[in-house]
């Protein structure tokens, strides 16, 4: 069974995710963009690493939010080319919503590519909605990127919300043979960062 951690982008790992940026991203971020990343109080930069049975490790996945006032704006969002449709871009996206809401945010919002259905329908089953449009927002090719928004994040029952995603993660990748490891860098921020203490471990995903 293959392993994946779940972990904050250490500085090691920033050649890695400028690679799989250009792969994925089309070079959104360079080196010092990540840099920055790693270091702002207001960011939480996300790794997902493979590591096989011979002990080889890659990045698989990489997530990023910004925390503003009470939004959490969805950045970065890229899985490598060889390891989609496996359920990597469900696992982020929850661990980006955890960590929102470990954080207090109210709000959750991100662009994705008008012709990117694939995405949409993955934000779609996480309750984020179409708000709104900016005209040739994207480059390379130019293209419209949609608005999207997700609310209440701080409702009452917005854990068992998360519990029901971390659920849908855990089926998805005992399906695909991933045993899935909440990995803390105590070099970066304070251990708990990304609430992992509140994940409910008891479902199945960490062990």
């Amino acid at each position: 069974m293959d392993a994946l951690y779940l972990s904050l982008l250490t500085r090691d790992q920033v050649d890695a995710a400028v690679a799989l940026d250009r792969q994925c991203l089309g070079g959104l971020w360079t080196e010092d963009g990540y840099l920055r990343e790693i270091d702002s109080p207001n960011s939480t930069l996300l790794a997902l690493t493979a590591a096989a049975g011979d002990g080889e490790t890659s990045l698989a996945g990489l997530g990023c939010l910004w925390m503003i006032l009470d939004e959490a704006h969805i950045t970065t969002l890229a899985v490598h080319p060889a390891q989609r449709g496996r359920g990597l871009g469900q696992l982020l996206l929850t661990a980006l919503m955890q960590a929102a809401w470990h954080h207090q945010m109210h709000w959750a919002t991100l662009e994705v590519r008008a012709s990117n259905r694939a995405a949409i329908a993955l934000y779609q089953k996480f309750g984020f909605t179409d708000v709104g449009l900016r005209p040739r927002y994207y480059q390379n090719p130019e293209e419209d990127a949609l608005i999207l928004w997700r609310r209440g994040l701080q409702e009452p029952d917005f854990s068992d919300t998360l519990r029901q995603w971390w659920g849908w993660v855990g089926d998805r990748h005992r399906q695909h043979g991933w045993h899935l490891i909440p990995a803390q860098s105590p070099t970066q921020k304070e251990a708990g960062d990304l609430g992992f203490s509140a994940i409910p471990l008891d479902i199945g995903i960490f062990s």
